[in-house]
């Protein structure tokens, strides 16, 4: 039986590494490398100083024993390290269509981590629940990057709840280096939304001035409308909290989807306020456009 377990595993990751590899060739395999800075610069050489050269990147020690002033060259260091945090809260299993957002997540997670492999970066990863469930470190290498993938698809989580901030604590002790990091949540935050948004802020703000933070927000078009179905109950998959609405009702479903919207417009805006991309994603369309066109954005606008 465990055999049997362990073949479809191997099948459903060779799967996904085929789907997963075929839209890095195609799609992101130029935009990846060029949208991201290396982690600083190495020397490449000396040569002799040219006027507009910085006077700081003089060689004195050249300088003096040739006597003609040199100065030191620098390529960009293009290794980098990627960090990929992913939310396996209980909320992540919700999907009304083809897809849950976990499924979605982990898709997109494994087009990173081959994107990154392809580049020849280290990958990481870090699985959270309302603590860090799994912490693989960053390495390189195709046999690293299959248990990244495999533990990204089939790890089963201990905890239902979500804490965002444990999970950004965590990586800011462990990534002792500047790193890429992905946070891959549905941000389906605890209690008062108002009061943890306010609590993450300084977590992103301090995150972000560490690593270079992006952010990568997956929901389901029902979190932001209702169907017209008349008596539902919604159960908070995270706290088993349980509410029944009238559907059928024109007024409940508008102020259903107002306070969704107000919702993503307020996280939206308080994750740029800290400086930080965010990307939105929705389990009712692919993913692979919207990332590519993210990729391109940020290209411009490194000037790069």
């Amino acid at each position: 039986m465990e055999k049997a377990i362990t073949k479809e595993i191997l099948r459903k990751v060779r799967r996904i590494e085929v789907r997963t590899r075929r839209m890095v060739d195609n799609s992101l395999a130029g935009s990846y490398h060029s949208v991201f800075k290396g982690q600083g610069m190495n020397f490449d050489e000396v040569r002799e100083y040219v006027p507009g050269d910085e006077i700081r990147s003089i060689d004195w020690n050249v300088t003096a024993r040739t006597g003609v002033p040199h100065v030191k060259k620098f390529t960009e260091e293009r290794e980098l390290t990627i960090m990929l945090m992913i939310d396996i809260s209980g909320s992540g299993g919700f999907g009304s269509g083809d897809q849950s957002k976990r499924e979605m997540m982990a898709e997109l997670g494994s087009v990173l981590a081959f994107s990154a492999v392809r580049n020849n970066d280290k990958v990481g990863l870090i699985l959270f629940s309302d603590f860090v469930e799994l912490f693989i470190p960053p390495d390189k290498g195709r046999k690293h990057i299959l248990r990244v993938i495999r533990e990204i698809l089939f790890f089963q989580p201990k905890n239902k709840g979500t804490n965002i901030s444990e999970a950004l604590n965590f990586v800011n002790r462990v990534a002792k280096r500047k790193c890429v990091t992905f946070l891959l949540s549905d941000f389906c935050l605890p209690g008062d939304f108002d009061d943890s948004l306010a609590a993450l802020r300084p977590k992103l703000l301090v995150t972000g001035r560490r690593h270079d933070l992006i952010t990568v927000s997956v929901t389901d078009p029902r979190e932001q409308e209702l169907p017209d179905v008349g008596h539902i109950t919604l159960e908070d998959a995270e706290t088993g909290e349980q509410l029944v609405l009238n559907t059928a009702d024109p007024q409940t479903r508008q102020a259903y989807a107002n306070l969704a919207l107000d919702r993503t417009e307020r996280f939206a805006h308080t994750v740029r306020s800290a400086g930080l991309d965010l990307l939105q994603l929705s389990t009712d369309r692919p993913y692979i456009m919207p990332l590519m066109g993210f990729f391109k954005a940020r290209e411009r606008r490194m000037g790069r």
